[in-house]
């Protein structure tokens, strides 16, 4: 095969372009630690990275689902916690005032009691960023509102919140719910803190019943009747206690398994994209050595003139 002179320039631009192209990228690999920045420099390893993000990110939102049930979970344990207060108190008042009493240590029992109706109607309505905890799906617009008479007494209370609640993702095909309904006359689906039908609790109710009964005193209804429907009421908080741990729990395990995996497709990605850098710096160095080879050889076969052939 012939090679005419006028080659040798354009094999030896073509050769110093690809080792110019090789050493710029493992440079490049050498500065970032990261082995490919185009698709086109590894399609294969690209797609697979592509993915691996995209389940990185959908564990993140899961996680940040997480902090915000955690964060809401917190908000209804203390105002539970609070409620249970409410009710431990109005137990011990109704025992107290099952004895016989004067009219007036009974109506200062029954001015106590007022003063817990008056708590639970504000700890019902507790709000927590911006929306109402036990409003359900109504949660915008305080779900109790409340009937006073002329002493400015609440003789009633009235729900305008929803018996059903919304869920969050924390993990695929799996949603979870935290909030409670301050009422559920149903019969089903999640329990109502304050009045549930299933449970026969009541507590707003129960407490205005046993404030009238201490001021007319009815020793009997409150017998009878006040001290059993108090007594389902403590009942349906402590159920409700025990849904808030289990969630917790729940929430905790949810977590620490997300954790794991993230840390897991961390180390995948890290595994495809990052550069050997030890390799790196060798197979650099080779290139640079080749370059410089390349321009030597091309300085003498460029510098050769056709005196040198015929001394």
């Amino acid at each position: 095969m012939r090679v005419t002179a006028s080659s040798f320039p354009n094999v030896i631009r073509s050769q110093l372009e690809r080792l110019s192209t090789q050493q710029a990228r493992l440079q490049t690999q050498a500065a970032t630690g990261q082995r490919f920045h185009l698709a086109s420099d590894d399609p294969r390893a690209m797609r697979k990275v592509l993915d691996l993000q995209t389940d990185i990110k959908l564990l993140t939102q899961y996680e940040k689902n997480i902090g915000t049930l955690k964060d809401t979970q917190t908000a209804t344990f203390a105002a539970i916690n609070d409620l249970k207060k409410v009710s431990d108190r109005a137990g011990e008042i109704a025992v107290r005032g099952d004895n016989l009493r004067t009219p007036q240590e009974l109506e200062a029992l029954a001015t106590e009691v007022d003063q817990l109706i008056e708590r639970a109607v504000q700890l019902s309505n507790t709000r927590h960023q911006g929306n109402y905890i036990f409003g359900g799906t109504k949660n915008t617009s305080p779900p109790f509102d409340v009937t006073r008479n002329a002493q400015s007494q609440i003789t009633s209370v009235a729900y305008n919140g929803s018996g059903t609640v919304t869920a969050s993702e924390i993990g695929e095909n799996i949603n979870i719910s935290v909030s409670v309904p301050g009422v559920n006359t149903t019969g089903s689906g999640t329990r109502g803190l304050l009045q549930d039908t299933s449970a026969g609790a009541d507590l707003l109710a129960h407490l205005i019943s046993l404030r009238d009964n201490l001021l007319s005193n009815n020793s009997a209804a409150i017998r009878t009747t006040d001290l059993p429907n108090l007594l389902k009421d403590e009942e349906n908080i402590l159920y409700h206690f025990g849904s808030v741990g289990a969630e917790q729990t729940r929430l905790d395990t949810a977590a620490s398994i997300i954790n794991a995996r993230k840390t897991s497709l961390d180390g995948l990605v890290s595994q495809e994209s990052d550069a050997d850098l030890a390799r790196t710096l060798v197979v650099l160095g080779e290139i640079e050595n080749a370059y410089v080879a390349a321009l030597k050889t091309a300085g003498t076969i460029l510098n050769q003139s056709l005196l040198d052939f015929i001394r």
